[in-house]
């Protein structure tokens, strides 16, 4: 059995992360031993090297998010899954390694027909629109879905997720070339995030019967404006840099449901969902419902560049690194 590994190791956050050798812990009872074929990178890798990100561990630790691989060790209270089986982790960390030891509970098996590379780059961006738009907000066919920062990595998701969930669909992205982007992921409608007048466009296309907001601040406000009676805003982040001003007797009046979402927290209590949620991504990405957009690839070697990719925002997609 296999009792080393290569991980790119967090030692301190003074210091540079390090691919380092280093001999592999024994699995616990719960756990699977996974041989990692593809991680896919996130910019949150790059907050947890300086110790920033929400979830950062406590160094020493092993970066890299979420991955896919191949189970070649069981713990010995472990019946779900088999040797030789292909699972996908969201794993926290531990991605950035040739081998790494993960709950059981954590891993989700990879149908035929889905590349490694496709499962370890789903799962975060896809996840987070999926179980958004589905579990939380009820989103049915039909409906009209607002998602702001359209062509950035998260939104993006939302509107392929949000048309094959029969919505008609309303990206707002910075631009033509964004907007484009966010055209051909399968927008109905488009509007430049520099309009003064998106409640306006909004309000004349029907307005808004759910709103994914992934920027917050001034387009915020105009979203919340422009949402119909009982409708329900999605709050998904804030890249816009300003906390969205919350008003509740406006959203009493108009039956307006304020959703807070954030995805990763919910393996920690309730994994039920999130699970099932990933497994449909990956029955859509077999059958090519679905397509993540991979745009780099990089071996494990050259992770530093890798990581540079990311904080320089150089990548038009997810960057793979494999082993």
């Amino acid at each position: 059995m296999t009792q080393t590994t290569k991980a790119y190791r967090v030692t301190a956050f003074d210091r540079p992360p390090e691919l380092k050798e280093m001999p592999l812990e024994p699995l616990d009872a719960d756990q699977v031993r996974v041989k990692i074929h593809a991680s896919a990178l996130n910019f949150a890798d790059t907050l947890m090297c300086t110790g920033t990100y929400q979830d950062t561990p406590t160094p020493p630790f092993t970066l890299g998010l979420e991955l896919a691989g191949e189970v070649v060790a069981l713990g010995k209270d472990v019946t779900a899954l088999k040797i030789g089986q292909r699972v996908a982790v969201f794993s926290g960390q531990g991605g950035l390694a040739t081998y790494g030891n993960f709950a059981a509970s954590r891993c989700v098996p990879i149908p035929d027909g889905l590349g490694y590379d496709a499962a370890a780059a789903l799962q975060i961006a896809y996840g987070t629109s999926h179980m958004a738009l589905s579990y939380k907000a009820r989103l049915m066919p039909g409906e009209r879905l607002v998602v702001t920062g359209a062509a950035g990595g998260v939104g993006l998701t939302a509107v392929e997720i949000g048309k094959r969930m029969g919505a008609e669909v309303i990206a707002i992205a910075r631009g033509a070339d964004k907007l484009a982007v966010a055209q051909k992921a399968g927008a109905d409608y488009l509007i430049d995030a520099e309009a003064d007048d998106i409640r306006d466009q909004i309000k004349a296309l029907g307005g808004a019967d759910v709103v994914y907001d992934a920027v917050s601040g001034d387009l915020y406000e105009a979203c919340f404006r422009a949402t119909n009676p009982d409708g329900r805003i999605l709050l998904i982040g804030f890249a816009g840099g300003g906390l969205p001003q919350i008003k509740p007797n406006h959203m009493l009046v108009k039956n307006i449901t304020v959703i807070g979402f954030y995805w990763g927290a919910y393996l920690g209590f309730k994994a039920e969902p999130f699970l099932a949620s990933l497994s449909q991504l990956f029955d859509w990405a077999a059958r090519g419902e679905i397509t993540p957009h991979i745009s780099n690839r990089v071996p494990l070697s050259q992770v530093d560049d890798a990581m540079d990719m990311i904080r320089s925002r150089q990548a038009t997609g997810k960057v793979i690194v494999t082993p």
